[in-house]
Formats: structure tokens, C-alpha cells, sequence
């Protein structure tokens, strides 16, 4: 199931995606979800060699948490993020935006992972956001 979906994010440590704004020539770089045409599900690709570690060593299990909690937090968070972005703080951790829409159904694991790389960003570069807790790793 989350061999065929891949949403693939890089700041830093996810894989950038660049879109030209032809009107004015100008390169903006955003993270943007996709869906996998295989089975229309959504999934998160962190290309980062200690991610997986993170996941598997610190990160609270997903039954910790509901798809309602995490869809309000991530709405929270990649909020804080492109503020951040936006504002040009925190340059040397975040890279791009994020394109997050709220109202969409990414499912349950897409949520949790979204939501675990805020984490792994607090636990590796100590960049605390105003919706995470220090609790959320173990």
C-alpha cells in the first residue's frame, strides 16, 4: 500500500519541488502533495538518513493518535512553517512552503508521518513549534 504513494519532500532533509511563476521568471519552491495514480492514496517520502531512526527509536506510535488530532495539528504546523518560511526564519532548516489543504482526506498514515516530521525537525535541529510538545517523542 505505501510502496505505490509517494508525496517526496526535501527542506534540507525532503525533497524540494520547484515550480517556475512565469509571469515574472521568478523560482518559488514549495512542498506539494500528490496522489499516487495507483491507488489514489497519499503518502510521505522523508529522503533524510535519520528519519527512519527517528520513526522507529523516538517517535510515539501512531496509535497514539486520531486522524482528527493530527489533521488539526499538521493544519497548525505547516501554517507555522510557511510563516517561517515566509518570514525568512529559520533559513538554515526550512527551505520551502509547504502546500497543505485542510480540508482534503490524505488518510490516517499521511497525517501521522506529516506530523512526525515536525517532530524530527524539533528532536534534530531544535526548532520548536508552537504545535508540538516536548512530549511528542519518547
Amino acid at each position: 500500500m505505501m510502496k505505490n504513494i509517494c508525496l517526496i519532500l526535501l527542506a534540507l532533509f525532503l525533497i524540494q519541488c520547484t515550480s517556475a511563476n512565469s509571469a515574472n521568471n521568478t523560482t518559488k519552491t514549495e512542498i506539494k502533495p500528490e496522489k499516487s495514480s495507483e491507488d489514489g492514496e497519499w503518502d510521505l517520502v522523508v529522503i533524510d538518513s535519520q528519519f527512519d531512526y527517528f520513526l522507529n527509536a523516538y517517535a510515539k506510535p501512531i496509535t497514539m493518535y486520531s486522524e482528527p488530532m493530527l489533521k488539526t495539528r499538521n493544519t497548525m504546523l505547516v501554517s507555522e512553517w510557511n510563516s517561517y518560511y515566509l518570514s525568512g526564519r529559520h533559513r538554515n532548516v526550512i527551505e520551502s512552503m509547504i502546500e497543505y489543504d485542510p480540508n482534503e482526506n490524505y488518510g490516517i498514515n499521511f497525517e501521522y508521518k506529516l506530523y512526525q516530521v515536525f517532530a524530527y525537525v524539533q528532536w534534530r535541529y531544535g526548532l520548536r513549534l508552537n504545535g508540538l510538545s516536548g512530549s511528542e517523542v519518547r
